[in-house]
């Protein structure tokens, strides 16, 4: 299963990390700790779950609970990490912007200017959340530690690049759509 990242390495990264966890758990991992760099849906999630499980790199256990219904939580097997170690020595492709909000922008002078502007401003708040969340999460990470000893921890170290490759990239949003919006802005007005 090389030749390219897949939510499937997502998936293992993350349970390197957290060792164990349900699918409700990693489905909330993937809407906010590991959103800053990779997104999915509960579906694709649990789709993804049943292969790893079928293919041996992740095992199940049931854990029963009253008042609840049961729960799955899975851990990364031997062939797991192995699987993870090897897609690690794979060379990433370049990363290439694919963004319809670009596709929108260039579009604009036969567009709609008031729902570009819209848009824009959409994303522009998106990210404002986005970046305070991941700011939520770096203070709790620091909390009692320097950031030089989180990225020296041989567990968190890998996790706590991720996130300031995501703060960088929601701050770089932000000043993105504060550079737009005026130049956007002057057409409604024209």
């Amino acid at each position: 299963m090389m030749g390219g990242m897949a939510l499937r390495h997502a998936i293992l990264a993350t349970l390197l990390v957290v060792e164990e966890a349900s699918g409700y758990d990693l489905a909330k991992q993937f809407d906010g700790a590991r959103a800053n760099f990779w997104v999915a849906t509960p579906q694709q999630l649990y789709r993804e779950l049943d292969r790893l499980e079928a293919d041996g790199a992740i095992a199940a256990r049931t854990v029963e609970q009253e008042k609840r219904p049961n729960k799955r939580v899975f851990r990364m097997t031997e062939g797991g990490r192995a699987e993870l170690a090897e897609f690690s020595r794979e060379a990433p492709r370049p990363t290439a912007i694919r963004d319809d909000m670009m596709v929108v922008v260039q579009s604009s002078a036969v567009g709609d200017a008031a729902a570009v502007v819209a848009a824009v401003r959409a994303r522009r708040a998106a990210a404002v959340a986005k970046l305070a969340h991941y700011e939520r999460i770096e203070a709790a990470w620091l909390e009692g530690r320097t950031r030089e000893g989180l990225l020296a921890d041989p567990h968190l170290g890998g996790p706590y690049l991720t996130l300031l490759r995501g703060l960088g990239f929601e701050r770089e949003n932000i000043a993105w759509a504060d550079l737009a919006l005026p130049v956007l802005e002057a057409r409604l007005g024209g």
